[in-house]
């Protein structure tokens, strides 16, 4: 018992170790493009088309080299922007795959295989943009997002004028010094909530003639809340990927490899308990290729980094429950499609 336990924590430490730089990075950059992106002028130029701007986010990878867990803040402040749907969706599904990074490792890893890198990107790409075009269906998101994402969005439809946002910054709750997280953001001696759309919403109106001191404190402060906010449900998700990982026993896993359909859906099932970050997941995967099908094995490597319990969890700060279980069931179906077809048909 001992011993699963040692295991069971040691597996936690290196999946959120190896986690953690990424969800940094995509904070920074969620950041960065708040700090130095025109929001109205990168809006204009996102294609109108649904399916065109699901494309379109979903190469927006290439340009982001994040992980499953990078890519989470990044979409959200693409959606808080109002970026249309399709386009932040087809992001945060297929950035973790569509990046020079994560097709590098996969290079090295099936070098002998050069059809499973190649399909690996041709499938997360197509998968992403499918997903995304159908979310272009809801022409609300309000109702499946989370409640700041909403109010965010609500503000950006209603188009407020600076003055607005602002004194809708100030009307939080009272009394504001009696609370946590209440910080002083040179508002003339009024404070506010240190609110991830609060926060988000000051800096986006914090025009490009206050000086860079300014807006670099207001983006050291969003980078702490949703650091904040992501890191506690990688904590989590991290947690539950290490027990799974000790309590479910490899031979169970490898007697399932030999079936076209078994193990596609037992290399689905490992992706998402395992958490393997997309750009070394590859190496996890060829220990399994001896043993596996060639279409189970893209199975893992597509549907892991699109979702897993880590994935889930942080996807939680964007999504409500029944949006990613949407996300979950479309993704899932999709990927038994394409890689059944490989099973069957191709190699």
């Amino acid at each position: 018992m001992n011993q699963q336990l040692n295991t069971a924590f040691t597996l936690f430490l290196s999946l959120l170790v190896e986690a953690m730089p990424f969800l940094l990075v995509g904070v920074l950059f969620s950041g960065l493009l708040l700090l130095f992106v025109d929001e109205r002028q990168m809006i204009a130029r996102l294609p109108k088309n649904p399916l065109m701007g699901a494309l379109f986010g979903s190469m927006i990878g290439f340009l982001f080299p994040v992980c499953e867990c990078g890519n989470v803040p990044v979409a959200r402040r693409l959606l808080m922007q109002g970026a249309p749907a399709p386009v932040a969706i087809g992001f945060l599904l297929a950035a973790p795959t569509i990046n020079p990074i994560v097709i590098w490792a996969t290079w090295t890893a099936f070098r002998d295989q050069p059809e499973i890198v190649v399909l690996r990107v041709v499938f997360s790409l197509a998968i992403a943009t499918i997903i995304g075009w159908v979310f272009s269906a809801q022409a609300d998101l309000r109702p499946i997002l989370q409640p700041a994402i909403g109010t965010r969005l609500k503000l950006i439809a209603t188009k407020p004028e600076p003055k607005q946002l602002s004194t809708f910054e100030q009307e939080a709750p009272t009394p504001q010094l009696l609370q946590s997280g209440t910080y002083w953001l040179g508002q003339k001696s009024q404070p506010i909530r240190m609110d991830a759309t609060v926060l988000q919403a000051t800096l986006a109106a914090t025009p490009p003639s206050k000086p860079l001191s300014d807006r670099l404190r207001l983006l050291l402060d969003n980078t702490i809340q949703e650091l904040r906010e992501l890191g506690a449900v990688l904590v989590l998700g991290s947690a539950i990927a290490a027990s799974i990982q000790v309590l479910v026993p490899r031979e169970v896993i490898l007697g399932l490899g030999s079936g076209p359909i078994t193990s596609i859906g037992t290399m689905m099932l490992l992706a998402g308990l395992v958490s393997i970050c997309s750009t070394v997941d590859a190496f996890f995967a060829l220990s399994f290729a001896s043993t596996f099908t060639s279409g189970s094995l893209l199975a893992f490597l597509v549907f892991g980094p699109m979702i897993d319990l880590k994935g889930v969890g942080l996807m939680l700060a964007i999504f409500k429950p029944r949006a990613i279980f949407y996300l979950f069931g479309l993704a899932a179906q999709l990927t038994f499609l394409f890689t059944l077809f490989v099973n069957l048909y191709v190699i």
